[in-house]
């Protein structure tokens, strides 16, 4: 496992809502924070979690900016940005049938920083699991 985390966006509006998540992610959560590693979040979370206030499947009292703004002082994680490489690498990640663009742009993230993605998707897991990208569950 790398030193440096990449949340993936669930586990963002788990852990800012106080929702549990494993008791392993915690664990190398509060290690990479010890150490100095980089906890991060890509840029592409943000429009998600817009995505889901707009959409109404997630409510928040504070807008989606300020949520995101919020989060990422609080918890104090790296802003990851979703460069034109990634964009374009995310289109031909290795063995993957995977459809949705965010999970395609987060795994690519992961992989060009080498960075763990924190994570519940199960497709990520999976892709984790066959080796190409690192993961833990969540």
């Amino acid at each position: 496992m790398s030193d440096g985390i990449l949340l993936d966006t669930c586990a963002v509006i788990w852990m800012s809502q106080g929702q549990p998540v494993s008791d392993e992610a915690v664990n190398v959560l509060n290690q990479s924070y010890q150490a100095g590693n980089p906890v991060c979040v890509s840029a592409v979370t943000a429009w998600e979690m817009g995505m889901l206030v707009a959409k109404g499947r997630l409510s928040e009292t504070k807008s989606p900016q300020r949520w995101y703004d919020d989060f990422k002082r609080e918890a104090e994680v790296i802003e990851q940005p979703v460069t034109a490489y990634i964009f374009i690498a995310s289109c031909f990640l290795p063995q993957l049938a995977h459809k949705d663009p965010i999970d395609r742009i987060l795994i690519t993230t992961a992989r060009e920083h080498d960075l763990t993605i924190i994570t519940r998707d199960h497709v990520i897991l999976a892709y984790g699991e066959a080796g190409h990208v690192k993961t833990l569950a969540c």
